[in-house]
């Protein structure tokens, strides 16, 4: 069956954290390691919460900040150190433009309610065709549930789509639905993975 639909990961494929050295600085700030942190903004209670669209994404930095006993002023310095290694891949970029009008594109991410309005700010909505972000829908990768929503919204089945994403355990989760699964672990060759997939069906 021909492959009609890609949907893309956000955090991790098309923005990764290529330089550590900001995350770690503000890591020491703290008396932490670079895990630590990572999972004090990412992997709290609030987190999930805020993944889910429980809370709005500020109420999420509060609490990060109220855990790093700072006063709410310090909100924008934080988060500009902490992402400021983060880097959109323009490559990728034009390599899912270039798909556009052949095949549908997609976004399924598991974000907090900011996304959208950073995916307009950088110009990046127009990527794709259909945007499903876990904050909105309320269901975040793995669960069935986020790539049913997707596929529904693109009106493609599953053995029509592709999925591409940086954590195994979300590769496996859309593979177990009926999709094909790419785990992006270099970019280069992940690219080449896809291409040979769509060149393929």
């Amino acid at each position: 069956m021909a492959i009609r639909a890609v949907f893309f990961d956000f955090g991790g494929v098309i923005m990764r954290t290529e330089y550590q050295a900001p995350r770690q600085k503000l890591a020491e700030r703290f008396n932490m390691d670079y895990e630590e942190i990572d999972k004090a903004v990412f992997n709290s209670e609030s987190a999930r919460r805020a993944s889910l669209g429980e809370i709005a994404e500020d109420e999420h930095w509060m609490n990060v900040l109220k855990r790093f006993h700072l006063p709410a002023t310090e909100s924008k310095p934080f988060r500009d150190q902490f992402f400021g290694g983060d880097i959109i891949d323009r490559e990728l970029i034009e390599y899912i433009r270039s798909l556009r009008g052949s095949i549908q594109t997609g976004l399924i991410s598991n974000a907090w309610s900011g996304l959208r309005d950073f995916l307009a700010k950088e110009k990046l909505l127009d990527l794709f065709d259909t945007v499903v972000i876990s904050a909105e829908v309320g269901a975040v990768k793995p669960s069935d549930r986020i790539y049913q929503i997707a596929l529904e919204k693109a009106s493609v089945s599953a053995r029509e789509s592709v999925f591409v994403d940086d954590f195994p355990e979300n590769v496996a989760a859309c593979q177990k639905v009926g999709m094909t699964g790419i785990l992006f672990d270099d970019p280069e060759k992940s690219l080449e993975r896809l291409h040979r997939v769509l060149k393929s069906k």
